[in-house]
């Protein structure tokens, strides 16, 4: 386990040394494409309730376009939104990711940044935006959103660090995505009319290792459905 820890924080490192380099320019291009890319996927023009991580400002694929091209075509979007459990289990970590949703290109369009630059709820909106498990505000991580149609997500866009041409995603090590599958998986279970997100990631092209590399990764990290890039290429697993 000590092992993986560091390899995955190497990985870290060498990616974001890469990053560093890219020109804003480049970012751009690669995010104007990458975006066409997703929008064109039957996956995403079929989907219903789906959730978008907020890009960063810099060192990796924009999200600004998928957003607005969401909610302009009627979707329901979930956003990340992050908080510490009040009283956490053992086999749970002390914070975790739920997806809330946002309203609106206004409700989008007043996010204000946060220390990174990501545009992010604000607290005292939290508890009046749906969950996507169907409930208000944030969960306790547990429970098992109750019976009925329309919850849970038809498709996450997902962020990372790295990824791998075998779908291994890296994150930024706080395992929020991964606990928060886990999560998904439970509630799909209990729930017959909620079927598991399809789960595309985005990368710069930056971002994707060699053919013969692969992401380090155990039994608790997810794969992805499909990549797209920033060359404006999309892969799917078989």
């Amino acid at each position: 386990m000590a092992a993986l820890k560091a390899a995955k924080q190497d990985l870290r490192k060498h990616i974001k040394s890469i990053l560093s380099e890219i020109s804003e320019d480049a970012v751009a291009r690669q995010s104007s494409s990458a975006v066409k890319r997703l929008i064109s996927m039957p996956e995403y023009q079929a989907a219903k309730r789906i959730s978008i991580y907020l890009s960063m400002p810099s060192g990796e694929i924009s999200t600004v376009g998928i957003v607005h091209d969401a909610l302009k075509s009627g979707k329901k979007v979930f956003v990340p939104y992050t908080h510490k459990l009040q009283n956490a289990q053992a086999e749970q970590p002390s914070s975790i990711m739920d997806m809330l949703q946002l309203h609106s290109l206004a409700d989008y369009d007043s996010l204000k940044p946060d220390k990174w630059g990501i545009p992010s709820l604000n607290a005292d909106s939290v508890s009046s935006r749906e969950n996507c498990f169907g409930d208000n505000g944030v969960s306790d991580g547990r429970t098992v959103i109750r019976e009925g149609g329309g919850t849970g997500l038809d498709l996450i866009v997902m962020p990372g660090m790295a990824f791998d041409t075998k779908f291994g995603r890296l994150g930024h090590g706080k395992g929020f995505y991964d606990f928060f599958m886990e999560r998904c998986l439970r509630h799909s279970r209990k729930n017959t009319s909620s079927n598991m997100p399809f789960l595309v990631g985005l990368a710069l092209s930056e971002q994707v290792l060699p053919d013969d590399q692969l992401v380090p990764v155990d039994s608790t990290d997810w794969r992805l459905d499909a990549l797209v890039t920033g060359g404006g290429n999309l892969s799917r697993r078989d």
